[in-house]
């Protein structure tokens, strides 16, 4: 078909929204999206997505030419399970290029918490991922998404239509059950699984065809929504495991997570071509290791004191955490501070920022807008030191905050949210509160 998207997981979305497609094809070698080239362990454990299964579906609407004429009340609602990192990022820019290409206007949400702050990572790290990614950085971040939004609880009620990346991938707890529990009465819903769910869970058991779940409470749950399952498997095969294993070249291998039997001939694969020991722990089984002798380490007096005068060490049989910076030397060992590192070893710190963008509708200028955000954080945030600098800025604590002309609509304004990595949580919390908009003021 004319148009149509070249990966497997933009089928079945489209498929959902109202097509009739009859499909199969081989789609040919990709490589991973978000993953730099080198890290790629095993091409073979890609391969999966290559030949997708026939997609049909049938719903209510129709494709005319360039785009959807949907009745947008009665549309289905579609359920993506995910896991926080990297598949997720992955599957939000498949889906972003095909709603941009194709100008759909179906929300796309993800829910908020750690895929939020993954997608913080993938945004300040561009770099690192492979050379697709990044030759689009010169027009625009991809991780930028125009038409993926956070996920707020609320929206699982609305009767609109809607596709969903939630957590966890296996539908065992969490968001995902929760919004599975919801929409899995109504057989024109769907839920695709992306991914390889354990025996025993929700995902396993709708995926292999259960139809009647047993909740808690002894709840039964008839599911009706349409399943698919497309996989998008981050896990190595066998292959990439041996091929691993090889290029370590570790003196003992565990094996943590898997099936029993697999694992079992996996573990013999491993000790019968590289000669080492392979454990393969049941859960809750204690290894016990043979390691090399211990390696003394000092530590500087100074850091030693500060950490004291920090009360981090009240209690000597209590184990604490310390902050320090690894210096070896003439094959000794000392744990001093970064600053003390940072001037034996002639090096000048370099400080990691994160900067947030905030579209926000105003039409006033951009100082009255930064007036009105510093009005807002000052009365918000008594415990917190609010500023408003001579250059217009605002500052809480670390975390600067600017206001900037929106390059396109004249009634938008975009508020740069700058923070260090340790005021993270701080910075993350700001960005959310502002996403919320301003109170109202007089024009």
């Amino acid at each position: 078909m004319k148009g149509y998207p070249e990966h497997p997981m933009a089928p079945a979305v489209y498929s959902w929204l109202g097509t009739r497609l009859c499909a199969g094809w081989g789609l040919g070698h990709a490589s991973d999206w978000t993953l730099p080239l080198t890290t790629e362990i095993s091409q073979h454990s890609l391969s999966k997505r290559h030949n997708e299964q026939v997609v049909t579906c049938y719903a209510g609407c129709g494709w005319h030419g360039q785009g959807l004429h949907l009745s947008w009340p009665h549309l289905p609602q579609v359920l993506i399970p995910v896991f926080a990192l990297g598949r997720a990022q992955e599957l939000c820019i498949l889906l972003e290029t095909f709603w941009e290409r194709m100008n759909l206007k179906v929300p796309i949400y993800f829910s908020t918490g750690l895929t939020e702050k993954a997608n913080h990572y993938y945004k300040l790290f561009i770099t690192w991922t492979n050379q697709k990614i990044r030759k689009t950085f010169v027009q625009r971040n991809m991780f930028e998404f125009k038409h993926i939004k956070a996920f707020d609880r609320a929206f699982a009620d609305n009767p609109g239509p809607m596709v969903v990346f939630a957590t966890p991938g296996m539908l065992h707890a969490g968001q995902s059950l929760q919004i599975f529990r919801k929409w899995a009465g109504n057989e024109k819903n769907m839920v695709i699984m992306p991914g390889y769910c354990v025996q025993g869970t929700v995902g396993h058991k709708i995926l292999s065809g259960q139809r009647k779940l047993e909740m808690e409470g002894r709840q039964v749950l008839e599911v009706k929504m349409q399943v698919e399952y497309m996989s998008f498997s981050a896990h190595a095969d066998a292959k990439g495991i041996m091929q691993l294993v090889g290029q370590a070249e570790p003196e003992r291998v565990l094996l943590v997570h898997g099936e029993a039997k697999k694992m079992e001939f996996l573990r013999q694969k491993i000790e019968q071509e590289f000669r080492v020991s392979c454990y393969m722990p049941a859960n809750g089984e204690t290894v016990t290791l043979p390691t090399s002798p211990s390696i003394p380490v000092g530590i500087s007096l100074g850091l030693l004191k500060r950490e004291m005068a920090q009360g981090l060490l009240p209690e000597a049989k209590k184990p604490r955490l310390l902050h320090g910076t690894l210096i070896m030397k003439d094959s000794s060992f000392r744990l001093v501070s970064s600053e003390q590192a940072l001037k034996e070893l002639g090096l000048a710190e370099h400080q990691l920022r994160f900067t947030c963008r905030v579209h926000l509708q105003d039409t006033r200028k951009e100082q009255e807008t930064a007036l009105r955000v510093y009005s807002h954080l000052k009365s918000t945030l008594k415990d917190h030191c609010v500023q408003h600098l001579p250059d217009g800025s605002v500052t809480v604590e670390s975390i600067l905050i600017q206001a900037a002309a929106h390059s396109e609509d004249p009634g938008t304004k975009v508020l740069l949210v700058s923070w260090t990595y340790q005021d993270e949580e701080l910075g993350s919390f700001l960005t959310a509160l502002l996403k919320k908009g301003l109170p109202q003021a007089p024009s």
